[in-house]
């Protein structure tokens, strides 16, 4: 069963989740006033992937309590090679001001070396970058400006089982359309609105201490249509929402239970599989390159594999309508996070 939140504050008096479930808009109100767990157990982050046919581009703003990051990744699918660039920070707690909407408040961050903005302005947002040590010390800089706000977005609450202070409040907005240019190494890339898109991953969030989570989504084109989805489960309990959904113009379709069958060998042999309860998403991926990650502080581990490839299947809109996608750009993730 799939419940559809209402409008209203996302905690009640005892900050617990009010009403468990997805939206396709923003209706629940985050506050960290409502939040009752330790502000060092607050996870709030802003990540931004911008992709064209031949490249791609992520950019991560995250106050995680004990720990502020900044990310900054650059994949090149000619040449099948990602390079990441980071900067951390300690117990930041709040103070690096991240918003409590995905819909107003500015995103400024800087240490590290790095520095990192993301603006809302009229018809869209900017993402600004400038991390000199890039790759290094080729550089990476630049402005892209997103726009056309899709009318949909996957929006979704979920607790943690015996944990009822704990939840996740998650917001994907696909579809993006990208325009700007950043300098790599001397070299400028270009992004063009009719082969660039972007999506926002929004999270929100008190998470318990051992998670693994799965997570896919693909912005682009079909048929001259602007299409895209996101997928994806171990973001908490999903008994009254999956954050599965499929969007076409705009609009969302709404999916169930989505199914990783990961590759037996290392997470880029691929191929990858996705099947869904409901038979309306049949998808594979071919992997094309592993922007890899590994942090082990002990007490804290993070394992990150977001492999970026083609997506190519059969979806099924809520109307009946099916769709044939033929090497769709995106990214699959395994994240394994002890935080």
């Amino acid at each position: 069963m799939q419940h559809k939140m209402s409008p209203g504050p996302l905690h009640d008096a005892r900050g617990r989740l009010a009403e468990p479930g997805y939206a396709t808009a923003e209706v629940k109100r985050y506050s960290r006033s409502g939040v009752k767990a330790p502000k060092w157990r607050l996870k709030e982050w802003d990540y931004y992937c911008v992709n064209t046919p031949d490249f791609a581009l992520a950019l991560t703003v995250a106050d995680n309590g004990y720990m502020g990051f900044l990310g900054t990744a650059w994949m090149d699918f000619q040449a099948g090679t990602a390079i990441n660039g980071a900067a951390m920070m300690g117990f930041p707690m709040g103070r690096m001001g991240l918003p409590p909407s995905a819909d107003a408040g500015d995103v400024e961050a800087a240490f590290g070396g790095i520095s990192l903005a993301f603006r809302h302005e009229a018809g869209g947002r900017r993402l600004v970058v400038d991390d000199p040590g890039f790759g290094g010390g080729q550089g990476l800089k630049g402005e892209i400006v997103l726009t056309d706000t899709p009318t949909d977005r996957m929006v979704i609450a979920t607790p943690f089982p015996n944990a009822p202070k704990a939840f996740y409040y998650n917001q994907k907005i696909n579809c993006l359309r990208a325009e700007g240019e950043v300098v790599l190494g001397g070299q400028v890339k270009r992004f063009s609105p009719d082969s660039a898109f972007g999506v926002l991953d929004w999270g929100r969030g008190v998470w318990t201490y051992d998670n693994t989570w799965y997570w896919g989504s693909a912005s682009g084109l079909h048929e001259g249509r602007r299409f895209g989805f996101n997928i994806g489960h171990g973001f908490g309990d999903t008994a009254a929402a999956t954050e599965n959904m499929v969007f076409v113009d705009g609009v969302a379709h709404k999916l169930g239970e989505v199914t990783f069958h990961l590759p037996k060998g290392a997470h880029d042999s691929g191929p990858w599989r996705f099947t869904s309860d409901d038979g309306r998403f049949e998808m594979s991926f071919e992997p094309i390159v592993d922007r890899a990650s590994a942090t082990d502080l002990k007490l804290i581990r993070s394992v990150q594999h977001q492999v970026f490839g083609r997506f190519s299947g059969t979806v099924v809109l809520d109307g009946g309508e099916t769709l044939q996608v033929r090497d769709l750009i995106g990214f699959a993730e395994e994240v394994e996070n002890r935080w």
